[in-house]
């Protein structure tokens, strides 16, 4: 098997390579930008990746179309649901919008996602992560995902954007489901669609219903401020933009963050000497957190369409086919970064793509280190002797969105 086959990408996305996809990287890097064997191209060097974020011929509108399947009913099958579909298809999450409307979205949540709405929330997460602690004491086993990096940043963006956290449950099962939009095997398997367009609507439901006792009773909250507010350009958002972009915070909200947070404590774990450094000076944090973005990033890689022909890294990628920005692989660039396979806080320059980059880069991501910072502050500090209770944990099955599905420590208790 060569540097150039085909396949690698297909081996990323297989759940038997979830624990460790960084060989499979390095050899796609032997070519940064590669067609694979279905069509899609993949770019996994650094400096290639970084040149097609800020490529205007690259698009983030690679959704199918919508398409709710048959139902043998006539109303539905020829109006209702056709309609529905053609909503959703000019209302997407901004994530998956361009120019224009990807600015002004971005612009309008950016006016609500506030330095000082974030901020604010930094004590509110520490008291959140001590809860969580509190709640397992006395505890010899501890699994990190359900017992802290879930519910946390569940509790925090529920609070921000003004959701009913008893209703989390219902948010769990949704957000799980329609992550796997992020996915390319989503593209064309027709069940993972039905099932996602069905989550969709149920989740859809609920947030219409949600804005409109936000509109009738404004709150403090991020949902009560975007369907209130009105933008000097744009003017009010759109209810089917609102609800997108509800579910879109949402879902981001219940995933990356968990993904950031359970990397993070694991990737300590297998580095002893760096926890007990955090341990002994919690101010190391941020850059701690940086290196985590880089080393182990909570999104591995997202999908994109190509508007025309694109010369990059040697190659040129056809107009009309589906690329992948492989972030992961770019953060373990031996061109970018000095040793890179290492895992080091005390790094320079380290401007990686664990947040994604140019147009698209997380909103969310302020927000996501004051979480991680807390959590992992907390959790060296006050777990006793924390040892993994195996390695490699499973995975959830997603390749994009790469995190444990669970983290099982033993420990002697919690301080």
């Amino acid at each position: 098997m060569t540097d150039t086959d085909g396949t690698l990408f297909a081996q990323v996305r297989d759940p038997a390579n979830r624990a460790d996809p960084y060989p499979l990287y390095a050899r796609l890097r032997a070519q940064p930008v590669a067609r694979q064997d279905d069509g899609t191209w993949v770019a996994s060097g650094y400096a290639a990746i970084r040149a097609l974020l800020h490529d205007p011929r690259v698009s983030s509108e690679d959704l199918p179309p919508a398409e709710h399947p048959a139902t043998g009913n006539p109303l539905k099958d020829f109006f209702v649901n056709p309609l529905k579909d053609w909503i959703t298809d000019r209302h997407r999450p901004f994530i998956f919008r361009d120019p224009p409307d990807h600015g002004l979205l971005r612009r309008q949540v950016m006016g609500q996602f506030t330095v000082a709405r974030v901020r604010g929330m930094k004590r509110r997460t520490e008291a959140l992560v001590d809860e969580c602690l509190k709640a397992c004491s006395g505890a010899t086993r501890f699994d990190l995902v359900d017992d802290l990096a879930y519910p946390l940043p569940v509790t925090v963006i529920c609070e921000m954007l003004g959701v009913p956290r008893e209703d989390e449950a219902r948010f769990h099962a949704w957000a799980t489901q329609l992550a796997t939009a992020l996915e390319p095997e989503s593209r064309n398997d027709a069940d993972l669609r039905a099932r996602n367009t069905e989550t969709f609507d149920a989740i859809a439901a609920y947030m219409r219903d949600l804005i409109r006792e936000k509109r009738r009773s404004p709150a403090d909250d991020m949902l009560s401020g975007l369907a209130t507010a009105k933008d000097p350009e744009a003017g009010r958002m759109s209810d089917p933009d609102l609800v997108a972009t509800a579910i879109l915070l949402l879902i981001a909200g219940h995933e990356t963050t968990v993904n950031l947070i359970t990397n993070g404590m694991l990737t300590l774990l297998r580095h002893p000497d760096e926890l007990a450094r955090l341990r002994t000076d919690p101010e190391r944090a941020p850059r701690v957190i940086e290196e985590l973005l880089r080393y182990e990033p909570p999104v591995h890689f997202r999908t994109r369409l190509t508007r025309a022909p694109i010369p990059v890294a040697g190659v040129t990628i056809p107009q009309g086919v589906p690329l992948v920005l492989l972030f992961a692989a770019g953060n373990r660039d031996p061109a970018r970064f000095p040793d890179p396979d290492r895992f080091d806080p005390d790094r320079e320059d380290n401007q990686h793509f664990g947040f994604g980059g140019a147009l698209h880069y997380c909103v969310g991501a302020p927000l996501a280190r004051i979480e991680a910072e807390a959590a992992l502050t907390a959790l060296v500090a006050r777990l006793r002797e924390p040892r993994l209770a195996e390695d490699p944990p499973p995975y959830r099955s997603g390749a994009s969105l790469r995190g444990p599905e669970r983290l099982l420590l033993d420990i002697r208790g919690i301080a």
